[in-house]
Formats: structure tokens, sequence, C-alpha cells
């Protein structure tokens, strides 16, 4: 039979009848005969109280300390799914991030999974038990506790089933699969049944919320077939109709998959995101890195980058960050960058969002960022900055125009459709 990764998230766990529900549905696919691994979150908004907790002692908390006190939460819910197992007759056994071990680098916060000793897991399956390990969590070379930044979990869960070579890693959460956009700014939004990895990608880094953007990455990189799923569904829904629910994200080059033959497969938005411009720059080689290597240097992700036209061999550089990011960015840009660079002044926006569609059509249909252009200018909505790929079109416009925007492309590009 299979080997099954299945990742349960915050809240899936948010309250002991949904663990025994969790744990009803992991014993399900143990009696059929498959070997199973589950990655549980931290319980719904324990993470965020464990990190209140430590800013109420400390402004700027330690990072080592955060991540010792951040890792708690799922270690207890690790705890609690086995010994749930074990009350629904399934012999389980649970481990942190670091008996396993998950060996990370040392970016706390943001760590970075190294390897993944899969050892103690294979014996435990062996013996026939289900193997419980908190995600979100694992230790560095030091033997420091460090965690993978939020949403981790489902990373956790990807490379546990790529060091495992599962079968198929199937990530639990409150909604049923992935859609062509959030269906609560498009309630006619559709449910896609297949996905490529590099839609999935492209729509996480987009601002999709259904996965973190480095667990696709890691399942696309070792080619581990992942299913979205609900949690909210019956627990004792049969194996052989849960195992074909959700949506599939796998391979454009799998030939027994024949995913949705759309232009544009959907439509995100990301609104969390700041804008920083540096005006009036030197326009001569390595301007962008003096600007952008310091930001890079502190660990802060640039996303969209935009170079004006050079007057009088000066220009104007803009890119976006992470909303959370920018106060840390300007301060950077302001202290360190412009008395090197001497440039006139350093201006930032936090009320941007980057909507995105996105679609492996794209590749073999011209028109497409002429259509999406068209639609958003007969709304009134202003692009202030524009990034493409293959098979995505970025655009970052002002905060109070996403819904609107997502909506209307939704409409333009007809994704209500099957």
């Amino acid at each position: 039979m299979a080997l099954i990764v299945q990742k349960f998230g915050g809240t899936s766990v948010g309250s002991v009848e949904r663990i025994r529900n969790v744990a009803r549905r992991v014993a399900k696919w143990r009696r059929a005969g498959h070997d199973v691994v589950v990655v549980p979150s931290a319980m719904a908004g324990e993470t965020n109280r464990l990190l209140a907790l430590a800013a109420e002692l400390q402004a700027q908390p330690d990072s080592r300390e955060l991540d010792v006190v951040a890792a708690t939460g799922e270690q207890v819910t690790a705890g609690l799914v086995a010994m749930a197992l074990i009350e629904a007759g399934a012999s389980a056994r649970s481990y942190t991030g670091w008996q396993v071990k998950v060996l990370t680098d040392s970016a706390h916060g943001k760590a970075r999974i190294v390897s993944i000793d899969d050892a103690r897991i294979r014996r435990d399956l062996a013996e026939g038990r289900v193997v419980v390990v908190a995600g979100f969590q694992g230790v560095d070379g030091e033997g420091n506790v460090t965690t993978l930044g939020r949403g981790g979990s489902d990373t956790s869960a990807v490379a546990l089933a790529a060091a495992l070579k599962a079968d198929e890693c199937q990530i639990y959460t409150d909604v049923d699969g992935v859609y062509t956009t959030d269906p609560r700014i498009v309630p006619e939004a559709r449910r896609l049944h297949t996905v490529t990895f590099e839609e999935m990608l492209e729509m996480a880094s987009a601002g999709s919320k259904v996965l973190q953007i480095r667990s696709v990455e890691f399942a696309g990189k070792y080619k581990v077939p992942t299913r979205v799923l609900s949690s909210l569904t019956d627990p004792m829904l049969p194996v052989e109709e849960e195992a074909r629910a959700g949506t599939l994200i796998t391979f454009e080059e799998d030939p027994h998959m024949a995913m949705e033959k759309a232009i544009v497969s959907g439509v995100a938005a990301q609104r969390d995101e700041a804008k920083i411009t540096v005006h009036s720059v030197p326009d001569k080689p390595g301007i962008a890195y003096a600007i952008l290597g310091p930001i890079a240097d502190a660990n802060i992700n640039v996303d969209v980058i935009v170079q004006n036209v050079s007057h009088d061999g000066m220009t104007d550089l803009s890119f976006t960050v992470s909303r959370g990011d920018l106060p840390k960015a300007m301060k950077i840009l302001k202290d360190q960058v412009k008395p090197h660079i001497k440039c006139k002044e350093v201006t930032g926006d936090d009320r941007m969002a980057k909507v995105s569609i996105v679609g492996m059509g794209m590749r073999s249909h011209a028109g497409i960022a002429a259509q999406m252009f068209r639609t958003l200018a007969e709304e009134g909505i202003n692009i202030q900055m524009i990034s493409t790929s293959e098979i995505k079109i970025s655009v970052v416009v002002d905060e109070k125009y996403a819904e609107l925007a997502v909506r209307v492309l939704h409409k333009a590009f007809q994704l209500e459709q099957e």
C-alpha cells in the first residue's frame, strides 16, 4: 500500500473535538493498509498568542529565544494528536523537529531545511505505528531550535514526503481545494481538480494563501504529488472517495493528468505589499546592487523591481517588499544606502497590493497582458508597477482597488466557467 504524509492546519486541530476527528481520519487511512506520517500545525491562534507573550517582554524579541517559544505550539499539538490516535485504536508516536531530526540553517524565524534523518520514522512505520512529527520546526548544526516561518508546517510536510519518497502529501485545510480565486471575494470562484506545480508556485507567490510558497517549491523540486483537501468533511469518508477529492498539484508532463485547458487558471491578490522608491540615483553599473544588496543582507525579500528611464544620468529605482518589512528596509536605505550613493530621497508607501493572473496557457496565447490592462483601465484602476513571467502577469495597484481588480479580472477571463 501507499506511504502518505498528511498535514493538518491550525483550524483542523483547533479544538479537542477537531483533534479527535483528525485521529479518526488518520486511523481510517491506517486501517486501509497505508503507512501514515502526520504533520500538525499549532492550534489556531496559538502561535499568535505565544508571539504576543514574547512581545510583552521584549519590544524586539531575541530571535533565538523567540524560536524556542514559537516551536512549542506544534509540539503540544503533536502530543495531543498522538494521544487521540492511541485512543482511537492506532499505535502512534510523536516527535519534535529536533528529535527526527530536521536539520536547518541558523536563520531564526526563516530557517531553511538542509536535511532530514528519516531512520527513526521508517523504523516506527515498519513496526506499524503512525508517526506524528511537529511541523514548522527543526534544529541547526549547533543544536539551536529553529522555525521555518509562518505557514512552515506545509514545508515540513512536503520535505518529509520528499525525504520518505511518499506516494502523496495531503494538505488538510479549512478549504476543499485550490480555487480560481478567493471565494470570499468572488462567490462564483471554481475549484480546480488539478493544477500544475508551476501554476501553484506562481499563485502562492502572488498571494494565494492555500499553500506556503516554500512548500510548493519543495514539492516541485522533488516531484512530490501534493493534494489539498478539507479537514471539515466527514472524517469517516471512504478512503477511495477521499483519495480523489480536493485539488491535486501535479506535473504538466504527466499525460494522464488532464488539467483544465484554460489560458488563465486563477487570479490572486497579495494585500500586504509596500512600495519603496529611491529617487535620483546615478544611472551606472552596480547601483542596483548598492541599493538592494543591504536589503538582501537583512533577509528582506524583494518582489517587483522597476527602474525608470534615465534622464541626465540619473534614474529612480522602485521595488516592493512585504509591508511588515517596510520600516526595517526604510531604515537601512536611509542610514546605510542613501549616504553611500547620494540619492535625492527615499520614499515608502504601505498601501499597495499586488494582483496577478496565472495560467500555463499564457505561454502560447498572445494578447493576455493587453486584455488584463484594458480590463483594469475600464474600471479606473491605475497600474503602478508591472512584473511578468512565462505564466504570470502581476500588477501593483493601490490597496483599495485590490478586490475590485480580482473580481473584474475573474469575470474578464471567464474563470467561473468549466
